[in-house]
């Protein structure tokens, strides 16, 4: 599996691991696919804002999967708290593509100065609840039926991973 930081060619395939996720899985809570132009809007505004798309290859080079963070909540108040997403292709899941990723993302966020990563999964997905507990997430709560999808009410657990030890906010951030 290698790893590298998504380009503008890539955006495609971001876009059909978004919709496979969307179409198959209780992970993202939409039915609506999105379309080229908006998930080129998407990548295009997380580059400018200077936040990580990671993208998975295969050995032949085909993208697998991606992962990505951005802002947890828009208030200034949570600037240094950042939620990740990480997707991998059917064929992909369970040959290490999701952790790798998780793994990359934590690094980035520590380089870039971030203190708490959050994630945000779907309460039955107990894979990836066993997956963030590998790399350090702590299960922080859990919100039930908060939301729904393919006819069920979803369960919402939280998780989070403080990335320094820092007893006090940066006063220059």
């Amino acid at each position: 599996m290698h790893l590298r930081d998504a380009i503008g060619e890539d955006v495609p395939a971001l876009l059909n691991i978004h919709n496979d996720a969307v179409r198959t899985l209780k992970a993202i809570w939409t039915d609506r696919q999105e379309t080229l132009e908006s998930r080129r809007a998407w990548f295009d505004a997380r580059k400018a804002a200077g936040l990580p798309i990671i993208v998975a290859e295969d050995e032949s080079g085909q993208v697998v999967g991606y992962g990505s963070f951005g802002p947890y909540r828009e208030k200034e108040g949570f600037r240094l708290t950042m939620e990740h997403s990480v997707y991998v292709l059917p064929e992909a899941r369970g040959l290490g593509a999701g952790r790798a990723l998780l793994e990359r993302l934590i690094e980035v966020a520590r380089q870039d100065g971030y203190h708490v990563l959050v994630a945000a999964i779907d309460g039955e997905n107990t894979g990836s609840v066993a997956l963030h507990e590998k790399c350090g997430f702590k299960v922080v709560g859990r919100l039930p039926q908060v939301g729904m999808k393919f006819g069920d009410w979803l369960d919402l657990v939280l998780m989070t991973l403080l990335l320094d030890d820092k007893t006090n906010p940066p006063a220059d951030r």
